[in-house]
């Protein structure tokens, strides 16, 4: 039998640890807070990077690469933003067996030697807007380490880009939340609030933060992606300017955002479950295992079976699925399901010679793990359909659990009381100290304020102050 996790109900760390190690997605590194991204984990990133990539670039992005290394004065240039970053700093000193005359700072994130760039780059308004990403790794000390959720050295993509205006900066800033929303919801069919986050929870030296915020399995919030109008804060650090239209010279506006692999960790605890990984057909790297079943059959039995699995992958294949055929003899049918359950294989084909003999399959979404007879002359066909609607139900499943765990509190009492319970809206005056004693005494904090919900003025669940909408409050990653 394939190794067996630790049931959600008895540790639900335990089981997401058990998970990631066990289904050879990532594993712990000699390098302290770090991973090493394993072929199965990498194969997810490999195509949220083919999906995303593609959604950036038709809205007009264009890739780039910047210096791992930054010069410290940079950082420190844009003083709420270095003081935003400075405890998750690591600083080379040395290099070549001297000391460096100035020291450079390992990427925690990469405005400010970008807008070093764009300054040189940007003479007019002709020379805007200036649309680039790029996908690399960064690095920030973490004390508190979970694989793919929060480590040292994560890969991520980050986008940048200039603009004339402070509105046109502000329609990117939310146009590229909403490619997030698109891909979180109609890829990872994984639900999410997009809103704008508080003051205290704002990128350091953004002028506004967006993000997309979803519910995990555990009911705590997972901030999937985030978008930033960063204003001109930047841009008057690094002297970024152009020549308007009105022959004056200007400061550019900026917007910067990113998602990172901290979206493996997202899929695993929105979709997965005590047999393994689930894994949404969309950004599957394998869709479909073939089984063949063929352990007491004649010689020429098997070679049938043998030839009709190939056959039936190559099918599959042209119909633009990634399938696998597990020939391997030396494990038992009964090993493979649970290893291809553990694993995330959407779907399992299985067939063996009385299933030939019938001119059918036994096939097996993987997130119902119910048998279905299929006639092999449908088996493509009925394999895309499997699919499409795995996709469809996972998202709903998910939303469903979100929604069933979304409350209403109007009163302190009740917001300490359902701290564990999901998702609360509740009215906060917006004041930072009184978010601060929200989150010492309950340990909740603000995720964002939705578009979606509705801003009516009531009163502050703790200090009774004005409020002037409710925002969501929850335990979070």
């Amino acid at each position: 039998m394939a190794e067996k996790l630790t049931p959600r109900e008895k540790g639900f760390s335990e089981w997401y640890v058990d998970l990631v190690q066990k289904a050879k997605l990532a594993d712990y590194s000699d390098v302290k807070g770090c991973m090493v991204i394993r072929p199965n984990g990498y194969a997810l990133w490999e195509n949220i990077q083919r999906v995303m990539d593609k959604m950036f670039k038709d809205t007009g992005v264009k890739n780039a690469y910047f210096p791992l290394l930054i010069p410290e004065s940079f950082l420190k240039k844009e003083a709420e933003h270095v003081e935003g970053f400075n405890p998750q700093l690591a600083v080379v000193t040395h290099a070549g067996g001297q000391k460096l005359e100035e020291p450079y700072v390992i990427r925690p994130t990469s405005e400010t030697i970008i807008n070093r760039s764009f300054s040189k780059w940007i003479q007019s308004y002709r020379d805007l807007p200036l649309l680039v990403n790029q996908w690399a790794n960064v690095m920030r000390w973490e004390m508190r380490t979970r694989l793919f959720l929060r480590t040292t050295e994560f890969l991520w993509q980050e986008g940048h880009t200039c603009h004339e205006t402070e509105a046109d900066a502000e329609e990117r800033t939310l146009q590229m939340l909403e490619v997030y929303r698109t891909f979180a919801e109609d890829y990872m069919a994984m639900p999410v609030l997009p809103g704008r986050k508080s003051e205290s929870e704002k990128f350091a030296g953004a002028l506004r933060t967006y993000s997309i915020e979803a519910m995990m399995q555990d009911k705590k919030a997972l901030q999937a992606g985030t978008s930033h109008n960063l204003g001109q804060n930047f841009a008057k650090a690094f002297d970024t300017t152009f020549q308007g239209r009105d022959g004056k010279v200007h400061h550019v506006w900026q917007t910067s955002w990113g998602s990172s692999t901290r979206l493996i960790g997202g899929l695993i605890l929105t979709h997965s479950d005590d047999a393994g990984l689930v894994v949404p057909p969309r950004i599957a790297a394998t869709h479909v295992v073939i089984i063949p079943i063929a352990g007491k059959a004649t010689d020429a039995e098997k070679t049938q079976v043998m030839e009709k699995s190939h056959a039936l992958a190559a099918d599959l294949r042209k119909a633009g699925l990634g399938v696998v055929v597990d020939d391997d003899e030396t494990k038992g049918p009964g090993f493979k399901y649970n290893e291809h359950e553990l694993i995330g294989t959407c779907l399992r084909i299985e067939l063996g010679p009385k299933d030939l003999a019938k001119g059918s399959c036994v096939m097996v979404r993987r997130d119902l793990r119910q048998k279905e007879f299929v006639s092999l002359d449908e088996a493509v066909a009925k394999a895309q359909a499997m699919l499409d609607q795995m996709q469809k139900d996972l998202f709903q499943k998910a939303k469903a659990f979100r929604d069933a765990n979304t409350f209403e509190v109007n009163s302190y009492e009740e917001l300490k009381a359902k701290a564990e319970d999901g998702f609360l809206l509740a009215h906060w005056d917006g004041d930072p100290k009184t978010e601060a004693r929200i989150k010492e005494e309950t340990g909740l904090t603000t995720r964002c304020r939705p578009f979606s919900l509705k801003q009516e003025p009531g009163k502050c669940v703790m200090t009774g102050n004005p409020s002037p909408g409710r925002i969501v409050f929850s335990k979070a990653y």
